[in-house]
């Protein structure tokens, strides 16, 4: 799919561009699915449960939400293998991906950033993994030029909390973060927090795109976002992956390091994204 001059000039002024029906279904999309029903028929024989999962519609909702009704912890586990689908894995590498890269970025050395890609299950009414006001690039790194490729494995209505972007925001440069503390406090890339956020954010329109499968949603590793709420009755399925520029001074200067989905700690590479005490 050749990217227009006007998705250019909105993904340039605004930090993010929809893109729709970038993928196709039968042939991209419903593979998938159909792993991840797999995926969810197999997690529930390994603990003896019977579920609804005749069809990826029905194992990617109510034999999902029965799983983790009789046990979170099997949330976890299927979060981690449908990660390996190979057709997810053949969608992560596609040369598409990259040439929207370079269409972005003229002039870029493109890398796609390990441990940056995975599909994400966002519960109803669940708030320990809701990722909060954030940049990527201080979870990711890598390299400051990044963008963020974002499809949905199921259609998604207002009611199950479509991401929410602050449109221009990656105009404002790096933004500096400081840990979640007290009771409640989330560790890792969900405990970080913006420096003074609603200050930040009041300058901004904040959308919140509806997609369908298919669709894709690019947005730049400085642009602010959040995950939306979930308040309905079915899991949010979505797939993010990360792309980045191995030409770009700061990615050069830290050796295109990652951070959290590295195992390591921002700060320890990039102290000055820290914000002061």
């Amino acid at each position: 799919m050749e990217l227009s001059a006007g998705a250019v000039a909105s993904f340039e002024n605004d930090g993010f561009v929809l893109l729709p029906d970038f993928y196709d279904f039968e042939s991209e999309i419903a593979p998938i699915q159909e792993g991840i029903r797999r995926v969810v028929e197999l997690s529930a024989r390994r603990h003896g449960l019977k579920v609804a999962c005749e069809t990826p519609l029905e194992a990617m909702t109510g034999g999902y939400m029965s799983l983790i009704g009789k046990d979170r912890g099997i949330g976890g586990e299927v979060y981690d293998a449908v990660k390996q689908i190979p057709g997810f894995m053949r969608l992560v590498a596609d040369r598409r991906n990259e040439a929207v890269f370079e269409r972005l970025r003229s002039g870029s050395v493109p890398g796609l950033a390990a441990g940056g890609y995975g599909i994400r299950i966002d519960n109803p009414r669940e708030h320990t993994f809701r990722a909060p006001w954030h940049q990527e690039f201080p979870a990711q790194l890598r390299s400051l030029d990044g963008i963020v490729f974002w499809s949905t494995l199921l259609p998604v209505q207002p009611e199950m909390g479509p991401v929410e972007i602050a449109a221009g925001s990656h105009k404002e440069g790096i933004v500096p973060v400081f840990n979640e503390s007290g009771d409640g406090a989330r560790q890792g890339a969900y405990g970080l927090r913006l420096d003074e956020e609603e200050k930040r954010l009041s300058p901004y329109v904040r959308c919140a795109p509806l997609t369908k499968p298919g669709d894709l949603l690019l947005m730049d590793f400085l642009t602010l976002h959040q995950s939306g709420e979930n308040r309905s009755d079915r899991p949010r399925w979505s797939m993010q992956f990360r792309y980045f520029n191995f030409a770009e001074p700061t990615g050069i200067r830290i050796a295109w390091r990652g951070s959290f989905a590295a195992g390591v700690k921002f700060s320890d590479i990039m102290p000055g994204l820290k914000k002061s005490d």
